[in-house]
């Protein structure tokens, strides 16, 4: 028998969710290959050990950024992979819902439909990450209430007002917690003079990294190498420091918040000062987001207990409960 799929095809992560059966695989978005056969050496957990490791002949890369695919070969063979993990065959091909980023477009969204039916689909339905984070989130979307979620993704943050089971605002940016990695990369080489991988960035981010001053700061020791003498050099950095190198990145994705607001039905509006906004996605819970928006705002800002994973629950609801898959639309061939 043939089974429901939900794939978040994020571009920081990959989840699964198996109808009956719940999250069945979380791997990062990464795949290794040789450069020169193309050959898949690894992918998820093992391809992600790889980055900045690997010698000239194997290149250890994301097929998606700003969560948008950027090379259609490598996102199927990709797919194509996580399937035969799940043991899909020719005789049991599934039936896929596919989380994508609202800003996307046309001709992406049919790539991605394109993929996953190559990769062994037999029907494809897609939804807007935002939507199907706010049915994860347990939301009342189809009720006449405003419903206020902020998706902080590797590569996009989407915001969507939500009332009666349709976006009645919406706004994004390509900016996500990528930016924020690689932010963090270009003040350790500016002021330090040091050079410091993807993976080393996003240690630091974790380690201290904030976008409101928080209780109990520490102070992180860095290694990396000095770009003038080439030798391993070691720096301290304050979560000060963190909160100067992304604050650019950080103001892009509170200034998209404040576009949504302002695009708000009135009546909408005054419903959020009570019912406040729901912040989900792995770059949602970097430390003090939450209160950096609800300052900016002055409204109430709750951080989703399932925040990396309410995307693709919102998802596998959809499989699980037909009549919420209408928020879902097929993509036919």
């Amino acid at each position: 028998m043939a089974r429901d799929l939900a794939i978040d095809l994020g571009t920081a992560n990959i989840l699964v969710y198996e109808r009956g059966k719940g999250i069945v695989l979380n791997e990062p978005t990464v795949i290794a290959l040789n450069s020169r056969t193309r050959e898949v050496l690894a992918m998820g957990h093992d391809a992600w050990q790889m980055i900045g490791r690997t010698p000239s002949d194997i290149v250890a890369e994301r097929p998606l950024r700003q969560g948008a695919i950027t090379d259609f070969d490598v996102t199927e063979r990709m797919i194509r992979l996580l399937l035969h993990r799940l043991r899909v065959g020719r005789f049991n091909r599934p039936r896929v819902v596919v989380c994508v980023p609202s800003a996307i477009t046309e001709v992406e969204r049919r790539a991605v439909a394109e993929a996953a039916r190559r990769a062994g689909a037999t029907e494809v339905y897609l939804i807007d990450q935002p939507m199907a984070a706010a049915i994860g989130a347990g939301l009342p979307i189809h009720e006449p209430v405003a419903n206020l979620v902020v998706d902080v993704g590797g590569g996009t943050t989407e915001t969507a007002l939500i009332s009666l089971g349709g976006v009645v605002g919406f706004d994004a940016v390509r900016v996500g917690s990528f930016d924020i990695d690689a932010a963090i990369q270009a003040y350790v080489r500016r002021e330090y003079g040091i050079a410091v991988g993807e993976r080393t960035a996003e240690e630091i981010k974790v380690a201290i990294g904030s976008a409101w001053p928080v209780r109990d700061e520490l102070k992180a020791e860095v290694r990396g190498r000095d770009l003038a003498t080439g030798l391993p050099k070691t720096v301290i950095l304050t979560p000060a420091e963190i909160r100067e190198a992304i604050d650019d990145v950080v103001n892009a994705i509170v200034e998209s918040v404040i576009t949504c607001l302002g695009s708000a039905p009135p009546e909408l509006a005054h419903d959020l000062i009570g019912q406040g906004m729901y912040l989900v996605g792995g770059g949602g819970m970097l430390a003090g987001l939450d209160q950096r928006l609800a300052h900016a705002t002055e409204i109430d800002v709750h951080l989703v207990g399932n925040a990396l994973e309410s995307v693709v629950l919102g998802a596998g609801r959809c499989i699980e409960d037909p009549a919420a898959l209408r928020v879902a639309f097929h993509v036919g061939r």
